[in-house]
């Protein structure tokens, strides 16, 4: 029995796994030991230098949400719809190799999918009207 489609399914797989879960699992890592290393400097009675508290505390404040994050996002996440939209428009106008044959069926799947990328910019840009955090 050839295993190579299984090796490759399997790789292929564990390569998009890797790539999705290696820099949570890296990050988690880095915060465990430097709270260790704080705790054991606690322990032993150092004092903290300024630069970990402040390093602890920009960590903590880093992904509080603000007003300029959610009009950044909502842009970005509008300007990704749009390019799904634009993307299943153009291939849907009618152009073949014969050239324009014109519009048979605007419509099509991308469309569809391009409402989830734009609801949810839209749905950022509304946050940021109501989010008072500003950077």
């Amino acid at each position: 029995m050839d295993m190579t489609p299984i090796l490759i399914v399997f790789t292929v797989f564990a390569a998009i796994t890797a790539i999705i879960l290696g820099p949570g699992y890296f990050k988690s890592r880095e915060r465990r030991e430097l709270q260790a290393t704080v705790r054991a400097a606690i322990d032993k009675g150092q004092p903290l230098p300024p630069e970990v508290i402040e390093a602890m505390g920009r960590e903590a404040t880093k992904n509080v949400p603000s007003r300029t994050r959610d009009i950044r996002r909502g842009i970005i996440w509008l300007a990704v719809g749009i390019g799904i939209a634009a993307f299943g428009l153009v291939g849907e106008l009618g152009w073949s190799h014969d050239g324009w044959d014109g519009p048979e069926h605007i419509g099509n799947g991308l469309l569809g999918i391009a409402c989830i990328p734009t609801t949810v910019g839209l749905a950022f840009l509304v946050l940021s009207f109501f989010n008072k955090n500003k950077d």
